[in-house]
């Protein structure tokens, strides 16, 4: 049965994008179908895969305005998973969705078509809780939260929790939250250290292991169109992603 997973959080800079990204490369290299879904506008995922946005004839924002169906629109990466990409017009997606009757439901049917194809599909939402973020979570089985190991990071997870409460009230009431998944972690500081220690406890959240290491590796792989996997396979990054992928796998 295929698992639709939202990888959500308002604030940018969480590694919301390189976990959907590593974490569909890790479980394509797991012998799993996956399918990865770019929702955010600036086609950050998109272009971490090696396809550049500019170049794209066909994208996620025709799939959403129904000119095209996500048959006609799904491209493989190089990493091994399937991507429905993204370009800049899907900015204005939000915009024709507002006046739009079932707009919730809009991804959802898009993707009803594909689904049984994949094992996986992620999804990756922009840093926002607008259409967009709630038409994935009303698509979606579960949510992952990445939270950067810093306190600042925490400011806003409460704001999105009630976004996922609402979701469940009136337009996904199975959603679950699988967890919040630790990222950019440091465990060289007691501070980092300290936060991941508070972040089960504050929010009452499974926490997802083990937390992702904070490299440059990650930072550098997008360059050339790659994951860390297919970069620099054996870092320890790589590695925690790989583990994660399995756990996910064997349904923990």
């Amino acid at each position: 049965m295929t698992r639709t997973i939202a990888v959500a959080n308002q604030k940018g800079g969480v590694a919301k994008t390189t976990t959907v990204a590593t974490l569909g490369a890790a479980l394509f290299h797991e012998g799993q179908r996956v399918l990865l879904v770019d929702l955010d506008p600036q086609a950050c995922l998109t272009f971490s895969l090696g396809i550049d946005p500019e170049d794209l004839e066909r994208s996620v924002h025709q799939v959403l305005s129904d000119e095209r169906t996500a048959y006609d629109v799904i491209v493989t990466t190089d990493d091994g998973p399937d991507l429905l990409p993204a370009t800049i017009e899907l900015a204005g997606v939000e915009a024709a969705l507002l006046s739009r009757p079932g707009r919730d439901h809009v991804l959802r049917v898009a993707l009803e078509a594909v689904t049984a194809d994949y094992d996986w599909v992620f999804l990756d939402c922009p840093p926002s809780l607008g259409i967009l973020t709630v038409a994935a979570l009303s698509a979606a089985d579960e949510v992952l939260i990445p939270l950067q190991c810093e306190t600042l990071s925490h400011r806003g997870v409460g704001q999105l929790l009630d976004t996922i409460h609402d979701v469940r009230r009136y337009t996904n009431r199975d959603l679950t939250v699988l967890g919040v998944l630790p990222t950019l972690y440091d465990g060289r500081t007691k501070h980092a250290r300290a936060v991941l220690d508070a972040i089960g406890s504050t929010y009452d959240l499974p926490v997802l292991e083990p937390p992702i290491p904070k490299t440059v590796r990650f930072a550098e792989a997008p360059a050339i169109g790659r994951s860390i996997l297919g970069t620099a396979r054996s870092h320890p990054g790589a590695q925690a992603y790989r583990d994660l992928a399995v756990s996910l796998r064997n349904g923990r």
